[in-house]
Order: structure tokens, then C-alpha cells, then sequence
């Protein structure tokens, strides 16, 4: 290869993608991107509900399938990772949230910095942000990544917001503002003009797409990590069937994500001495946090169906499509200006002063592929969604085949205090259900069904429906892998700059704070 970089980024997803444009482009730096999908995707990714065509699909995700879980009742579950150009930012539902300001109390701890904080990560949050509607002095308006609400917004979404306030829960017009609790239409990485989803690729790598310090290769599956002297030197990867090594004069820098990066430090001889002797892998450096404290956000739903013609039911097949579709080009409003989640409420569920709650309405009826008991319908879906679980999991290698499996522990509702979150949150949902004006155009709550009300029913309920929240995030933290600086213990020019680093999960979805760490990433590289 004719191109020397001084920083080898792996993994072009959110957190790479925004790395790699900040260094070229702000400090100078001769970079390589090295992403293992594709450079492109469909069309319709661009589209806001364009992305729904694809939640089923392997062609832009990857699915981790964990073992069978012992608290689920030996369930196993499916938890997707983008795998393409732009990562999570190019497929995702495109939610901008922050999470709440006491969450980076726990980073800045961790990293015993307080740059880590809230306050030490507000200017990286406001400086990539483009915010149509919001402004000082919590967002930013002049940054790369579009923020906008929602061109279109259902009547059931209108009509879950008129009964959480019923029920006592405020409005709120920004969940990213001074206070996160209440309810209310969600900011979405979407751009106002032009009604299109904004990425990662199209805000940060675009503008850069001929310059000659920026060499992004897609296709590259990284192998390993290349140590000498106790010192990062480069990688091993696979291109277009050959295999290529790089070495990078400066760092090299893991940006794959919280459950590929700990598999590619692992497969590179970094992590759990006794489980890579297990694996047959040549120790580099013992750290047993790596693959460790894995959480995620996941969510148990109420369904209920609705009278015929309410929410999105239908409205993505046929002649409705159509309509929707021609509306889309001619005056870019109506469903398709939708992601089709468009409200939640942060509630707090217990005894305590913050949100430990996400309740999300889907204007239709949405389960997890992995989960049946209700048929495709006019309906509507309230997840309870944990936003701090206490539960960890792990992920390692599988030792049969390091080189290709893994072993994926999410650990959900292990610690039993998630499970009775969850069951609160059920009730809350229950409740909002039966405010008018939601409960006007209610039929029947169908799961669980509204007889359903014995503490055993309920948890198997959970049990049989939980499912991952698309956030895994904790397995190369900040204090027991890495520093302050990025920097992993024990190895010199080794940085990891994306969700694995995050000690303790946001209270909200994840793409957003991902972004703010590789921007700070880029000053501390350089």
C-alpha cells in the first residue's frame, strides 16, 4: 500500500467515521479507515422509515446471538451491530439523546478526570451538532450533524402524549435540555431541508471524500492487532481475499464497536489471561475487565390493538406506500418524513429523583423477531425500556473457535432489581393505555392481556418478550482498560475510542454520546 498513516483507525461506524474527519481535517493527520461492510447502502437508508425495510436483514447488520439465557428462562437473543460505512449512524432509528447529566459523574470517576463530565463533554456534544430548532446554551446549530424533529407525526403518538400528561407525567419540548424527565416528540439525526437521515458519512466523511490524508478502505476485515515491545504498531487485515498489513506511525485506534473491539483485543492476545491460554492465544498483555461489564438497554412491551385505520399498520406495503412514497418526493412530509417512534416519556419509576425508565410508543405492533404472541395488527406498542440496568454480561471468545465465534452473555435481568424496574414500568405503561384520549381508540391489550395482573404472569411475560434496545456498551472501560487519554493500560499507542469505553451505560439511546467521545478522542490523539 502506497499511503504510511500516522493513526490506524478500526472500525468505521459512528465513532471511527467522526475520528478519522476530525483528524484529517482539523489536526493535520495522515489517516486510514478500515471498515469490514460495505461503503454504501440502499437508497431507502437515506429515507427517515426507510431503515424498518432492513431491521430483519443481514445485509448492513450483523447479528451477535447470545447464549441461552438463565434468567430469561434459557432464551437466546439476537442483538444487531451495524456493519457498513457510517456504522449504527447509517441504519439506526436516528434518536438524538444525550442521556442525563449525572451519568458522566460516573465517567469522570472512573477516569478520575473531569473532562469526562457532563460539563468537560457539553462543548463536544454542541460542537458536532446542527440543531434546526434548538439552540443555546444546551445545543449546537453550526455543526456537521443535522438534528431536526420529525416531518410527520401519527395521531396515536399525539394521543400517547395527551395521556401521559393525563396521567401526571409533564411535557417536555427537549429531552436534551436542562431536565431529561417527562414526555414528548424525540429529536432525530435528520435534516430539516431536505427530510433525509444524517450520518456520520454524509456530515463528516463527504466533506473530505478527496483528500489525500484520508484513505478509507471498506471490505477490510481486521484480523489483529500488531504489538511490538509492548507497543501498538499496527494491524492484520483481510482485503478483496489478500492478506495486508499496515503499521501506523503514531496509534492505532479501535473504533469497532462494545462487542467487536473486545473480541479483536482478545483474538490479538489482549485480555483475560486464563481464557485466552484456554483459547490457545499467546498472551500480549492480561486484562480480565476486557469483554466485561456489558450492559444494554432492553425493554419489555404492552401491545394492544386499535381501531381499524390507527398508526402505521399497512402503511409501508401497497397502494398506501405509494401514496406515501410520491407525497415524500413532491412535498417531503408525511410517514415517510417518520422514523415511525416518534414519542417517548423518561419516568421515574420508583423512590428515586432521575428517570430509570424509557417508555417508548410504536404507533403499530412491534416484537422482537425471536418473540410471537401477537399478530401483525392496528396497534400500538409501549416498551418499558430500563435505562441503568444493574445486570452485567460479558462477552468473550468461544474457545471451540476463537477465530470466528464468540460468546455472548448479555446478562439481561440477572440482577433481580431489572426485573421489578421492568415490571414497574409494565404498570406505568398499563396506565397511560387507559387515558383518554389513547384509551378512546384502544380495542384490547393482548400482551400481556389485560387480565394478566399476578406477579408470575407478568415476569414470564418479561421473560418470554425482553429484548435489546440496540445500545451494548462497558466491555473496554474507561478506568480499568483505558485512561482519561483513550490510552489502554499496559500498551503504548493503543487507543479505544467508541461505546466499549463507556463505564457506565447513558439514561437514553447511544449514538449521540458515542459521536461526542470520538470528537474528544481527536484532541486527546493529537
Amino acid at each position: 500500500m502506497a499511503f504510511d498513516p500516522d493513526v490506524v483507525i478500526v472500525g468505521g461506524g459512528s465513532s471511527g467515521s467522526v475520528l478519522a474527519a476530525r483528524l484529517v481535517g482539523d489536526f493535520g493527520a495522515k489517516v486510514l479507515l478500515l471498515e469490514a461492510g460495505p461503503s454504501r447502502g440502499h437508497w431507502m437508508l437515506d429515507l427517515p422509515a426507510g431503515y424498518m425495510k432492513f431491521l430483519a436483514s443481514d445485509r448492513f447488520l450483523e447479528f451477535h446471538e447470545s447464549t441461552p439465557q438463565r434468567a430469561l428462562g434459557g432464551r437466546s437473543l439476537i442483538v444487531p451491530q451495524a456493519r457498513i460505512l457510517g456504522g449504527g449512524s447509517a441504519v439506526n432509528a436516528m434518536v438524538y439523546m444525550r442521556g442525563q447529566p449525572e451519568d458522566y459523574e460516573a465517567w469522570a470517576e472512573a477516569a478520575a478526570s473531569r473532562d469526562w463530565s457532563f460539563e468537560g463533554l457539553l462543548p463536544h456534544f454542541k460542537a458536532v451538532e446542527g440543531n434546526a430548532e434548538l439552540g443555546d446554551p444546551w445545543h449546537g446549530k453550526e455543526g456537521p450533524l443535522k438534528v431536526s424533529h420529525l416531518g410527520h407525526h401519527n395521531e396515536v403518538s399525539l394521543a400517547f402524549l395527551e395521556a401521559c400528561a393525563a396521567r401526571g407525567i409533564p411535557l417536555t419540548d427537549d429531552f436534551n435540555g436542562a431536565a431529561q424527565a417527562g414526555a414528548g416528540f424525540m429529536q432525530h439525526t435528520i435534516d430539516r431541508q431536505s427530510r433525509r437521515r444524517s450520518s456520520v458519512v454524509g456530515a463528516f466523511l463527504e466533506p473530505l471524500k478527496r483528500h489525500p490524508d484520508l484513505r478509507i478502505l471498506s471490505g477490510s476485515e481486521v484480523r489483529r492487532i500488531l504489538v511490538e515491545g509492548g507497543r501498538a504498531v499496527g494491524v492484520e487485515y483481510a482485503h478483496e481475499g489478500q492478506t495486508e498489513i499496515v503499521r501506523a506511525a503514531s496509534d492505532v485506534v479501535l473504533c469497532a464497536g462494545a462487542l467487536a473491539t473486545p473480541l479483536l483485543l482478545m483474538r490479538s492476545g489482549i485480555g483475560p489471561a486464563d481464557h485466552l491460554r484456554d483459547c490457545g492465544i499467546d498472551l500480549v498483555l492480561d486484562n480480565p475487565a476486557i469483554g466485561a461489564n456489558l450492559q444494554d438497554h432492553c425493554e419489555a412491551p404492552v401491545v394492544a390493538t386499535l381501531r381499524r385505520g390507527l398508526g402505521y399498520f399497512g402503511q409501508d406495503k401497497g397502494l398506501a406506500m405509494l401514496r406515501h412514497g410520491v407525497r415524500y418526493l413532491l412535498t417531503r412530509s408525511g410517514p415517510v418524513t417518520s422514523t415511525g417512534v416518534e414519542a417517548c416519556a423518561f419516568v421515574t419509576s420508583g423512590d428515586g429523583a432521575r428517570a430509570d425508565l424509557q417508555i417508548y410508543c410504536v404507533p403499530t405492533v412491534y416484537l422482537d423477531r425471536t418473540v410471537t404472541g401477537a399478530e401483525p395488527t392496528w396497534g400500538v406498542t409501549l416498551n418499558s425500556c430500563l435505562l441503568r440496568p444493574k445486570s452485567r454480561g460479558t462477552i468473550r471468545l468461544d474457545p471451540s473457535a476463537p477465530e470466528s465465534r464468540s460468546n455472548f452473555e448479555p446478562g439481561y435481568l440477572d440482577d433481580t432489581r431489572d426485573m421489578e424496574t421492568i415490571l414497574r414500568g409494565l404498570e406505568i405503561c398499563r396506565s397511560i393505555l387507559r387515558q383518554a384520549p389513547l384509551s378512546d381508540m384502544v380495542v384490547e391489550e393482548i400482551l400481556p392481556k389485560a387480565s394478566q395482573s399476578d406477579g408470575e404472569a407478568l415476569r414470564n411475560h418479561v421473560r418470554s418478550t425482553v429484548k435489546t434496545n440496540y445500545h451494548p456498551v462497558g466491555t473496554a472501560a474507561l478506568g480499568t482498560v483505558v485512561d482519561a487519554r483513550l490510552r489502554v493500560h499496559g500498551l503504548d499507542s493503543l487507543r479505544i475510542a467508541d461505546a466499549s469505553v463507556m463505564p457506565t451505560i447513558p439514561s437514553g439511546n447511544t449514538n449521540a454520546p458515542v459521536i461526542a467521545v470520538a470528537h474528544k478522542a481527536a484532541a486527546l490523539l493529537r
